[in-house]
Protein backbone atom coordinates (compact mmCIF):
# COMPACT_ATOMS: atom_id res chain seq x y z
CA UNK A 1 0.00 0.00 0.00
CA UNK A 2 1.42 3.24 -1.15
CA UNK A 3 1.61 5.91 1.86
CA UNK A 4 -0.02 9.05 1.60
CA UNK A 5 1.50 12.37 2.97
CA UNK A 6 -0.74 12.16 6.15
CA UNK A 7 0.54 8.59 6.79
CA UNK A 8 3.82 6.74 7.36
CA UNK A 9 2.75 3.66 8.80
CA UNK A 10 4.20 1.16 7.14
CA UNK A 11 7.50 1.20 4.89
CA UNK A 12 7.60 -2.38 3.79
CA UNK A 13 3.92 -3.48 3.12
CA UNK A 14 4.53 -3.90 -0.48
CA UNK A 15 6.80 -6.64 0.56
CA UNK A 16 4.41 -8.89 2.59
CA UNK A 17 4.37 -11.99 0.85
CA UNK A 18 8.17 -12.01 0.73
CA UNK A 19 9.38 -14.72 2.94
CA UNK A 20 11.96 -13.41 5.38
CA UNK A 21 14.97 -16.10 6.28
CA UNK A 22 15.72 -17.13 9.46
CA UNK A 23 19.29 -19.06 9.12
CA UNK A 24 21.00 -22.28 6.80
CA UNK A 25 18.39 -25.43 7.25
CA UNK A 26 15.58 -23.12 9.32
CA UNK A 27 12.28 -22.74 8.15
CA UNK A 28 11.23 -19.33 6.80
CA UNK A 29 8.78 -16.86 8.17
CA UNK A 30 6.36 -14.49 5.93
CA UNK A 31 6.50 -10.66 6.61
CA UNK A 32 3.14 -11.27 8.10
CA UNK A 33 3.88 -13.50 10.35
CA UNK A 34 6.81 -11.74 11.96
CA UNK A 35 4.23 -8.80 11.90
CA UNK A 36 1.73 -10.91 13.49
CA UNK A 37 4.41 -12.02 16.54
CA UNK A 38 5.52 -7.85 16.91
CA UNK A 39 2.23 -6.71 16.81
CA UNK A 40 0.68 -8.93 19.82
CA UNK A 41 4.37 -7.95 22.10
CA UNK A 42 3.55 -3.95 20.78
CA UNK A 43 -0.55 -4.88 22.48
CA UNK A 44 0.80 -6.67 25.44
CA UNK A 45 3.25 -4.41 26.74
CA UNK A 46 3.12 -0.84 24.51
CA UNK A 47 5.29 0.39 22.62
CA UNK A 48 8.24 1.91 24.90
CA UNK A 49 8.55 -1.87 27.09
CA UNK A 50 8.63 -4.02 24.04
CA UNK A 51 12.00 -4.45 22.90
CA UNK A 52 13.18 -5.68 19.36
CA UNK A 53 15.24 -8.36 21.29
CA UNK A 54 11.79 -9.56 22.74
CA UNK A 55 10.70 -9.55 19.16
CA UNK A 56 13.31 -11.36 17.15
CA UNK A 57 12.97 -14.02 20.29
CA UNK A 58 9.47 -14.76 19.98
CA UNK A 59 10.05 -15.18 16.28
CA UNK A 60 13.08 -16.99 15.90
CA UNK A 61 14.70 -14.57 13.88
CA UNK A 62 17.83 -12.20 13.89
CA UNK A 63 17.93 -8.78 14.81
CA UNK A 64 19.73 -7.84 11.60
CA UNK A 65 16.89 -9.18 9.54
CA UNK A 66 14.32 -7.26 11.24
CA UNK A 67 16.45 -4.28 10.91
CA UNK A 68 17.05 -4.80 7.26
CA UNK A 69 13.66 -4.71 6.37
CA UNK A 70 12.04 -1.79 8.97
CA UNK A 71 15.10 0.45 9.91
CA UNK A 72 13.81 0.54 13.60
CA UNK A 73 11.32 -0.42 16.06
CA UNK A 74 8.95 3.03 15.47
CA UNK A 75 8.89 1.61 11.61
CA UNK A 76 7.99 -2.11 12.65
CA UNK A 77 5.65 -0.84 15.57
CA UNK A 78 4.18 1.09 12.52
CA UNK A 79 3.90 -1.43 10.06
CA UNK A 80 2.31 -4.27 12.94
CA UNK A 81 0.42 -1.13 14.14
CA UNK A 82 -1.51 -0.78 10.21
CA UNK A 83 -1.61 -5.19 9.82
CA UNK A 84 -3.74 -5.14 13.10
CA UNK A 85 -5.71 -2.50 11.88
CA UNK A 86 -6.97 -3.82 8.67
CA UNK A 87 -7.79 -7.41 10.35
CA UNK A 88 -9.95 -5.64 12.90
CA UNK A 89 -11.59 -3.25 10.60
CA UNK A 90 -15.30 -4.48 10.03
CA UNK A 91 -15.80 -4.48 5.91
CA UNK A 92 -18.35 -2.77 5.13
CA UNK A 93 -20.18 -5.34 3.18
CA UNK A 94 -20.81 -7.25 6.32
CA UNK A 95 -22.29 -3.91 7.69
CA UNK A 96 -24.30 -3.96 4.28
CA UNK A 97 -25.57 -7.79 4.63
CA UNK A 98 -27.18 -6.41 8.43
CA UNK A 99 -29.88 -4.26 6.39
CA UNK A 100 -33.53 -5.41 6.69
CA UNK A 101 -36.52 -3.80 5.70
CA UNK A 102 -37.16 -3.12 9.28
CA UNK A 103 -34.97 0.48 9.47
CA UNK A 104 -34.84 0.30 13.38
CA UNK A 105 -33.92 -2.75 13.46
CA UNK A 106 -31.02 -1.81 10.74
CA UNK A 107 -29.70 0.20 12.85
CA UNK A 108 -29.85 -1.65 15.22
CA UNK A 109 -27.92 -4.96 14.13
CA UNK A 110 -25.27 -2.40 12.41
CA UNK A 111 -25.00 -0.75 15.82
CA UNK A 112 -24.26 -4.30 17.41
CA UNK A 113 -21.70 -5.67 14.93
CA UNK A 114 -19.46 -2.19 15.68
CA UNK A 115 -20.25 -2.25 19.79
CA UNK A 116 -18.80 -5.45 19.69
CA UNK A 117 -16.16 -4.99 17.31
CA UNK A 118 -14.81 -2.22 19.59
CA UNK A 119 -15.17 -4.27 22.54
CA UNK A 120 -13.41 -7.20 21.10
CA UNK A 121 -10.23 -7.70 23.16
CA UNK A 122 -8.28 -6.66 20.04
CA UNK A 123 -10.58 -3.96 19.44
CA UNK A 124 -10.06 -2.73 23.01
CA UNK A 125 -6.47 -3.58 23.32
CA UNK A 126 -6.08 -1.44 19.38
CA UNK A 127 -8.07 0.98 21.00
CA UNK A 128 -5.93 1.81 24.28
CA UNK A 129 -2.30 1.59 21.81
CA UNK A 130 -3.20 3.41 19.42
CA UNK A 131 -5.16 6.18 22.29
CA UNK A 132 -1.76 6.26 23.53
CA UNK A 133 0.61 6.58 21.00
CA UNK A 134 -0.86 8.81 18.86
CA UNK A 135 0.14 11.74 20.70
CA UNK A 136 3.87 10.73 19.78
CA UNK A 137 2.44 9.38 16.45
CA UNK A 138 -0.18 11.35 15.12
CA UNK A 139 0.08 9.11 11.61
CA UNK A 140 -1.42 6.71 13.42
CA UNK A 141 -4.62 8.56 13.75
CA UNK A 142 -4.62 9.64 10.46
CA UNK A 143 -4.42 5.92 9.64
CA UNK A 144 -7.38 4.33 11.42
CA UNK A 145 -9.23 7.27 10.56
CA UNK A 146 -9.18 7.16 6.90
CA UNK A 147 -9.12 3.39 6.59
CA UNK A 148 -11.04 2.44 9.50
CA UNK A 149 -13.61 5.51 10.55
CA UNK A 150 -14.17 7.13 6.96
CA UNK A 151 -15.46 4.06 5.08
CA UNK A 152 -17.89 3.56 8.28
CA UNK A 153 -18.96 7.20 8.37
CA UNK A 154 -19.58 7.12 4.73
CA UNK A 155 -21.57 3.57 4.64
CA UNK A 156 -23.85 5.32 7.31
CA UNK A 157 -24.66 8.32 5.83
CA UNK A 158 -25.53 6.55 2.44
CA UNK A 159 -27.59 4.31 4.39
CA UNK A 160 -29.36 7.51 6.19
CA UNK A 161 -29.84 9.34 3.28
CA UNK A 162 -31.40 5.79 1.59
CA UNK A 163 -33.56 4.80 4.30
CA UNK A 164 -34.57 7.89 6.72
CA UNK A 165 -36.73 10.85 6.15
CA UNK A 166 -33.90 12.63 8.31
CA UNK A 167 -34.43 15.95 9.42
CA UNK A 168 -32.27 18.44 6.88
CA UNK A 169 -32.79 21.50 9.68
CA UNK A 170 -30.70 19.23 12.03
CA UNK A 171 -28.64 17.54 10.32
CA UNK A 172 -26.78 16.12 7.31
CA UNK A 173 -26.38 12.51 6.73
CA UNK A 174 -22.83 12.88 6.71
CA UNK A 175 -23.18 14.68 10.32
CA UNK A 176 -25.70 12.05 11.07
CA UNK A 177 -23.44 9.04 10.61
CA UNK A 178 -20.80 10.82 12.92
CA UNK A 179 -23.42 11.17 15.68
CA UNK A 180 -24.72 7.80 15.14
CA UNK A 181 -20.72 6.47 15.39
CA UNK A 182 -20.25 7.90 18.55
CA UNK A 183 -23.26 7.79 20.00
CA UNK A 184 -24.00 4.04 19.88
CA UNK A 185 -20.72 2.79 19.56
CA UNK A 186 -17.86 4.97 21.26
CA UNK A 187 -19.35 5.27 24.66
CA UNK A 188 -19.31 1.49 25.68
CA UNK A 189 -15.96 0.88 24.02
CA UNK A 190 -14.50 4.34 26.10
CA UNK A 191 -16.14 2.95 29.03
CA UNK A 192 -14.42 -0.51 28.77
CA UNK A 193 -10.97 1.17 27.69
CA UNK A 194 -11.14 3.22 31.18
CA UNK A 195 -11.12 0.01 32.66
CA UNK A 196 -15.43 -0.32 33.35
CA UNK A 197 -16.52 -4.02 32.69
CA UNK A 198 -20.11 -4.02 31.53
CA UNK A 199 -22.10 -7.40 31.03
CA UNK A 200 -23.55 -8.46 27.61
CA UNK A 201 -27.21 -6.84 29.10
CA UNK A 202 -26.23 -3.90 29.94
CA UNK A 203 -24.44 -3.13 26.38
CA UNK A 204 -27.02 -4.48 24.86
CA UNK A 205 -29.73 -2.30 26.60
CA UNK A 206 -27.30 0.41 25.68
CA UNK A 207 -27.33 -0.02 21.66
CA UNK A 208 -31.24 -0.21 22.06
CA UNK A 209 -31.36 3.25 23.92
CA UNK A 210 -28.92 4.74 21.79
CA UNK A 211 -30.30 3.19 18.40
CA UNK A 212 -34.05 4.37 19.32
CA UNK A 213 -32.80 8.25 20.93
CA UNK A 214 -30.53 8.46 17.64
CA UNK A 215 -33.81 7.41 15.14
CA UNK A 216 -36.38 9.14 16.55
CA UNK A 217 -34.34 12.27 16.92
CA UNK A 218 -33.41 11.97 13.31
CA UNK A 219 -37.01 11.40 12.12
CA UNK A 220 -38.98 14.63 11.08
CA UNK A 221 -42.47 15.93 13.09
CA UNK A 222 -45.70 15.71 11.43
CA UNK A 223 -48.35 18.56 13.05
CA UNK A 224 -51.85 16.99 13.00
CA UNK A 225 -54.98 19.27 11.81
CA UNK A 226 -54.90 19.61 15.73
CA UNK A 227 -51.78 21.36 16.39
CA UNK A 228 -50.51 17.87 17.64
CA UNK A 229 -47.33 17.44 17.35
CA UNK A 230 -46.19 13.07 16.14
CA UNK A 231 -43.13 11.67 15.41
CA UNK A 232 -43.46 9.79 12.20
CA UNK A 233 -42.76 6.48 13.67
CA UNK A 234 -44.04 4.84 10.61
CA UNK A 235 -40.77 5.48 8.55
CA UNK A 236 -39.18 3.69 11.35
CA UNK A 237 -40.72 0.73 11.80
CA UNK A 238 -42.99 -0.68 14.19
CA UNK A 239 -41.68 -0.77 18.48
CA UNK A 240 -44.66 -2.49 19.99
CA UNK A 241 -44.83 1.01 22.19
CA UNK A 242 -46.52 3.66 22.24
CA UNK A 243 -44.96 7.32 21.64
CA UNK A 244 -45.30 8.14 25.51
CA UNK A 245 -43.94 4.36 26.81
CA UNK A 246 -41.02 4.78 24.16
CA UNK A 247 -39.75 8.22 25.96
CA UNK A 248 -40.39 6.85 29.37
CA UNK A 249 -38.22 4.22 28.71
CA UNK A 250 -36.03 6.33 27.00
CA UNK A 251 -35.77 8.80 30.44
CA UNK A 252 -35.59 5.83 32.31
CA UNK A 253 -32.31 4.32 30.35
CA UNK A 254 -30.99 7.50 30.19
CA UNK A 255 -30.89 8.23 33.64
CA UNK A 256 -29.69 5.14 34.15
CA UNK A 257 -26.64 5.44 32.10
CA UNK A 258 -25.90 8.23 33.75
CA UNK A 259 -25.52 6.88 37.02
CA UNK A 260 -23.19 4.05 35.42
CA UNK A 261 -20.79 6.58 34.36
CA UNK A 262 -20.76 8.44 37.46
CA UNK A 263 -20.09 5.82 39.13
CA UNK A 264 -17.37 4.72 37.04
CA UNK A 265 -15.09 7.89 37.02
CA UNK A 266 -16.11 7.90 40.96
CA UNK A 267 -14.23 4.54 40.97
CA UNK A 268 -11.29 4.85 38.59
CA UNK A 269 -10.82 8.60 40.47
CA UNK A 270 -10.47 6.39 43.78
CA UNK A 271 -7.95 3.57 42.17
CA UNK A 272 -5.81 6.59 41.19
CA UNK A 273 -6.05 8.27 44.27
CA UNK A 274 -5.43 4.58 45.78
CA UNK A 275 -2.27 3.40 43.51
CA UNK A 276 -0.97 7.24 44.77
CA UNK A 277 -1.04 6.58 48.69
CA UNK A 278 0.54 2.84 47.84
CA UNK A 279 3.29 4.00 45.98
CA UNK A 280 6.56 3.45 47.32
CA UNK A 281 8.33 6.59 48.78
Amino acid sequence: MTANPQSTLIRAASRGSAKLRQGPGRPTLSNEELLDKAVDLFLEKGFERTTIDAITAAAGMAKRTVYLRYGDKTALFKAALQRAIEDWIVPVDRLRAAESNDVEETLLKVGQILVENLLAPAGLRLLRLTNAESVRMPEIGAYTTQHGTEPTIAYLADLIQRRIPFRSDIANPQEAAFAFLYLVACGPATMAAWGLVLDKSAIDRHTQYCVRLFLYGLLPRATSGNGDDRTAHAEAGKTGLSRSQSFEALETENRRLKKLLLDSMLQLAALKERQGTERPR
